[in-house]
């Protein structure tokens, strides 16, 4: 398996950090787990930003799987430059929980437009 695929599966696990640390940063108790929704939004500062990065890590993780998937299938790209491609967007999307734990919005939204790059790269590298 190729070092982008496994960031696949690195993206798909990194909305449950996120929500690991709004969890830990509200105070979770087990009895929350009968409502876990109505816990998560009721957070604020970090925890509820660390919430709201796990939604949009959701949102994300399959545009990127579809373009490492696409990009393996179309067969046209260097294996190197897949591997490098997903490394960096792990990187951003580490660097962009970063920023909004933080509360580093327009970096956040820089670090945001990156990611987006990268993924969109996959498709121009495999033409």
């Amino acid at each position: 398996m190729t070092v982008a695929l496994w960031c696949v599966l690195i993206a798909f696990l990194l909305p449950y950090l996120c929500v690991g640390v709004a969890k830990a940063g509200g105070r979770y108790r087990l009895r929350d787990n009968h409502d876990p929704r109505d816990f998560l939004d009721s957070l604020e500062g970090a925890p509820r930003r660390a919430y709201a990065a796990q939604l949009n890590s959701f949102e994300i993780s399959p545009f990127f799987a579809a373009a490492v998937i696409v990009a393996h299938l179309a067969g046209n790209a260097e294996l190197v430059t897949l591997n490098v491609l997903a490394v960096l967007f792990i990187t951003s999307r580490l660097l962009y929980i970063i920023c909004y734990l933080a509360d580093w919005a327009i970096l956040r939204s820089l670090v945001w437009f990156v990611g987006v790059g990268l993924v969109l790269s996959f498709f121009f590298v495999s033409v």
